[in-house]
């Protein structure tokens, strides 16, 4: 999700890394984290509790994950929205969102959010024959008309949603063809999220699914044109909108992109906390919100060596680079390269993002400079 409020942000998951589909490059399936259970009601109740207690922003942001948080059924977040308005602070707001395959959205679900305010992530990779490619069902079959259903559902009742789509080797090759899609579509947020997985087979780094690193480069490139050219201003693309805050000195939302992180926690659905979603093994476990207090847990030792670690670990390739401050490094779960000159701990994508940051660069400057003046 690409809403940020306060300077940490919780993915709850409801029913754990439980889903309907079984993407080929799902994490959670491939480390075989499914469970069968839905967070019980004390749980959910200290989820709300301390989240209110440890946030300082005047908004308070809940987002619900998964696996696929629908399965948890519309009940569940009845109750917690009852749960949130009890314990909502005074003088204060909060907003929820929810990331969703789609496929089982009906006109109850997206009257609910519409009433109640979500915002819905949906993902999606393009037309039919990219996003069926690996987002099926366990019986192999395509998801996408559901997934499609669901979108437009969603837009029927003025849903606030935004569309993630994975970028792999499979539709890398077509830029336009999948942004001239989404934009048929009336989409207004688009993020765009690479796929990389580490081969399992001997046959090479990456998994043949995984997105050739230039190639992503270019296909970021490729939108990034044509968003300035058409629809700068009408969409809203979560890389570009994160390159552009540099012009401006701000602090990027999205966790990847920040010098430290350890920001976007995860509680499970037993209420287990572990630093980050692509961190989930009982090495990491942290605590229990049913246990401890959210901010203790935040500010654990243990998490902030885990966000500390990703500026700690930057290899100095990164330090002297032009573009260091759009990227930071990326996500640490993908820094497992080697840089030209041999030291560890490149991000695998690093060629594929300096050229997108290096091609967006020019604008982004130029942006900068029309800031300073007007804001001497």
């Amino acid at each position: 999700m690409a809403l940020f409020t306060d300077d940490f942000q919780v993915f709850i998951k409801p029913v754990g890394a439980r889903c309907n589909l079984r993407c080929s490059y799902c994490y959670y399936i491939k480390n075989g984290s499914e469970i069968k259970s839905v967070m019980n009601d004390e749980t959910l109740e200290n989820c709300i509790k301390q989240h209110f207690l440890a946030s300082s922003g005047d908004t308070v942001l809940f987002t619900w994950h998964g696996g696929e948080p629908l399965l948890a059924g519309i009940d569940f977040y009845k109750k917690a929205l009852s749960i949130q308005k009890r314990y909502l602070p005074k003088g204060k707001s909060f907003l929820n969102g929810i990331q969703t395959n789609g496929t089982m959205l009906t006109k109850e679900w997206c009257e609910f959010f519409a009433v109640n305010g979500f915002s819905v992530g949906i993902s999606m990779d393009g037309p039919d024959f990219f996003h069926d490619a690996m987002r099926h069902t366990s019986h192999q079959c395509g998801s996408f008309e559901k997934t499609l259903d669901g979108y437009k559902l969603l837009r029927e009742n003025d849903v606030n949603a935004e569309i993630l789509c994975v970028v792999s080797s499979c539709n890398v090759k077509y830029p336009l063809v999948v942004y001239d899609f989404f934009k048929m579509l009336g989409a207004n947020y688009i993020t765009f999220l690479p796929l990389v997985e580490k081969s399992h087979d001997g046959a090479g780094l990456v998994s043949k699914e995984s997105v050739p690193v230039l190639e992503f480069g270019l296909f970021l490139a490729a939108i990034f044109d044509e968003w300035i050219k058409n629809d700068i201003g009408t969409v809203k693309i979560q890389i570009f909108e994160e390159a552009l805050r540099t012009a401006f000195n701000q602090e990027h939302t999205l966790c990847i992109f920040r010098e430290r992180c350890g920001c976007v926690p995860v509680i499970e659905h037993n209420g287990d906390f572990y630093p980050c979603d692509h961190f989930v093994d009982q090495n990491r476990l942290l605590g229990n919100i049913n246990e401890h207090r959210l901010e203790d847990l935040l500010n654990h030792p243990v998490q902030k060596a885990f966000g500390n670690a990703k500026l700690n670990t930057l290899p100095q390739y990164c330090v002297g680079c032009d573009v260091r401050k759009m990227c930071h490094g990326e996500c640490p779960k993908n820094r497992w390269g080697t840089s030209p000159d041999g030291e560890p701990g490149l991000n695998y994508l690093c060629e594929g993002y300096k050229y997108f940051f290096n091609h967006c660069k020019p604008f982004i400057d130029s942006v900068s400079e029309a800031w300073k003046l007007d804001n001497p």
